[in-house]
C-alpha cells in the first residue's frame, strides 16, 4: 500500500505507514531520503575528490598560500613545520575527520531541541554556503568550517530517519541501508566526472560551485518529501516528543557501540586513504595518458565508485539469493569479517604495484583497478552493514545521537589518515601500503573476536 499523496501538516505530522512498499518494496520515504543523501554525498565527494589535488597543485604553492586568510596563523600553532603535500594531507585529515565528529553534536541538537528536520535543513543551507565560499581562495578556511558545521547538522539526522521507516523486526532494514549506500555511490561516481572534471579542466572553483548547486537541489527535494518521512513534533526533538528515556538496559548497548567505533575506524583506513595520499600517488605514478591526453586524476575516484556501486548491488543480491536458497546468511559481524578479508587482498594489490614497478616507469592500471574491485567488495560488507547494526541496537532515546556516534569511526579514521597520509612523501611506498594492509588485518581479527564474544549479546540487544 502506498503512502497517501498528502499535503504537509506543519503542526501535526503523521508517521507514514511502515507497510508502505511503493519504492522497490520499501517505503516511499526511502527513495526520497536516498536521493537527498545522494545530493549531499555528491557535494561531499566533490570536496573529497578535489581538495588534496587543489591544495597540492594550486592553493599551497608558494605564490598562492599567502592569500588564504588565517592559514599563516594556523600553521604556526597547529601545522608547524608542514608544507606542500604533508600540509595538504594534514588539512584534509582534519577537515574529513571533523565532518564525522560534528554529527554527534548534530544528533544531540536534533534529539533534544531542534528535531531532525530543522537540523537537517539548517545543515543543508550551511553546506551550500560553504561550497560557494570555496570560490574565493582567501576564504578557504571559512568555507571548510561552514562545510564541517553543515555536515554535522545533516549527516546523522538523515540516516536515523532511514532506520525509523522500519519496525524493530522488519528484515528489510539491512537491505534499506544497502539501497541507501547505492544512492551514495551513484553520487561518488558522478562527483569526479562532473565536479572533478570541471575543477581540473575548467578551474578549481567551477568544481566546488557545482557541488553547491547540487546541494541546493537536495535541500529542495527534502522539503518536498516531508509527507513520506518519519514525523516529529514541531516544538522539539524525537526523544522529547515520545518521552523516550535511557534505561539501565540501554547501558550494554552503548558499551557495545563504544567498542565497535575504534575497531571500525582502524578497519577502514585503506578505504579512506583513497581520497588522500592515494590520489597524490596516482597523479605522480599512474599511467593516465591515453591517445596523448592525460585524463583527470580524479577519474580514479569514479573507477572506485563505479566498482563500489556494482559490488554493493552484487553483494546485496548474493546474500538475498543465498538466504532464499539456504534460509541462512551471516549476521552483521560475520559479514564484516568477510569484508575485512577482501580489504586485505585489495591492499596487497597496491603493495604488488609499488614493489614490482621501477621508479622511472609509470604504473599501469591493472593492479590499481584490481585494488578497487577487492576493496569495493570489502566496503559492501563493512559500511552499510555496520550502520545497520548501529541503528538496530541504538536506544530509542538516542537514535540520532547514536548514528552520530557511528560516524566517530570515520572521524578517527580520517584524523589518522591525515597523519599517516603525510608519511607518503618520506616513507617507502611499498611499506606505506603494507601499513594499510596491517590495519585491515587488525579489523579482521577484531571483528572475529567480537563475533565470538559479543555475537549473541548483539542479537539480544535489538530494542523492542
Amino acid at each position: 500500500m502506498t503512502a497517501p499523496e498528502a499535503t504537509p501538516d506543519f503542526e501535526h505530522d503523521e508517521v507514514p505507514s511502515r507497510d508502505d512498499r511503493a519504492f522497490l518494496g520499501h517505503p516511499k520515504g526511502l527513495g526520497y531520503l536516498s536521493f537527498v543523501e545522494g545530493c549531499e554525498r555528491f557535494s561531499y565527494y566533490s570536496m573529497q575528490t578535489l581538495l588534496v589535488l587543489y591544495m597540492v597543485k594550486y592553493l599551497l604553492l608558494p605564490e598562492n598560500v599567502g592569500n588564504v586568510v588565517g592559514l599563516s596563523w594556523l600553521r604556526s600553532v597547529h601545522y608547524s613545520g608542514l608544507e606542500g603535500q604533508p600540509l595538504a594531507s594534514a588539512i584534509f585529515g582534519d577537515y574529513t575527520s571533523l565532518v564525522y565528529l560534528t554529527p554527534v553534536l548534530g544528533g544531540i541538537l536534533a534529539d533534544r531541541w531542534l528535531g531532525r528536520r530543522a537540523a537537517l535543513v539548517a545543515g543543508a543551507v550551511i553546506m551550500s554556503v560553504g561550497h560557494f565560499l570555496m570560490a574565493f581562495e582567501g576564504l578557504f578556511l571559512f568555507a571548510l568550517i561552514a562545510l564541517v558545521i553543515g555536515v554535522g547538522l545533516f549527516k546523522g539526522n538523515i540516516a536515523s530517519q532511514v532506520g525509523e521507516l522500519y519496525g524493530p523486526g522488519d528484515l528489510r532494514r539491512a537491505m534499506a541501508f544497502q539501497i541507501f549506500y547505492i544512492a551514495i555511490n551513484v553520487s561518488v561516481i558522478a562527483a569526479p566526472l562532473v565536479a572533478g572534471t570541471a575543477g581540473e579542466e575548467l578551474g578549481w572553483h567551477y568544481g566546488f560551485g557545482t557541488a553547491g548547486v547540487v546541494m541546493v537541489i537536495g535541500l529542495l527535494i527534502y522539503l518536498k518529501a516531508r509527507p513520506w518521512l518519519p514525523g516529529e513534533s514541531a516544538t522539539g526533538g524525537d526523544a522529547a516528543k515520545d518521552g523516550a528515556k535511557l534505561t539501565r538496559a540501554d547501558v550494554p548497548r552503548l558499551a557495545t557501540l563504544a567498542v565497535l567505533v575504534p575497531v571500525l575506524a582502524i578497519a577502514m583506513l585503506t578505504n579512506q586513504e583513497i581520497f588522500n595520499a592515494y590520489l597524490v600517488w596516482a597523479d605522480e605514478r599512474f599511467a593516465l595518458t591515453f591517445f596523448g591526453h592525460k585524463v583527470p586524476t580524479s577519474w580514479m575516484i569514479t573507477i572506485d565508485a563505479a566498482l563500489a556501486f556494482s559490488m554493493l548491488v552484487a553483494v546485496a543480491w548474493f546474500w538475498k539469493w543465498r538466504a532464499q536458497r539456504t534460509g541462512t546468511e551471516p549476521d552483521e559481524l560475520g559479514k564484516m569479517v568477510i569484508g575485512s578479508v577482501f580489504v586485505i587482498v585489495g591492499g596487497l594489490c597496491l603493495v604488488v604495484a609499488s614493489a614490482t614497478t621501477p621508479a622511472d616507469v609509470k604504473i599501469g592500471l591493472f593492479w590499481p583497478v584490481l585494488f578497487h574491485l577487492f576493496n569495493s567488495i570489502g566496503f559492501a560488507h563493512l559500511m552499510p552493514v555496520s550502520l545497520a547494526l548501529f541503528t538496530k541496537i541504538a536506544p530509542r532515546a538516542l537514535n540520532a545521537t547514536v548514528v552520530g556516534i557511528y560516524y566517530l569511526a570515520f572521524f578517527a579514521a580520517n584524523k589518522t589518515i591525515g597523519i599517516v597520509g603525510g608519511w607518503y612523501s618520506s616513507m617507502d611506498t611499498t611499506q606505506f601500503w603494507l601499513l594499510h594492509v596491517a590495519s585491515a588485518a587488525f579489523g579482521l581479527v577484531a571483528f572475529a573476536l567480537l563475533k565470538v564474544f559479543l555475537g549473541k549479546t548483539l542479537a539480544d540487544q535489538a530494542p523492542a
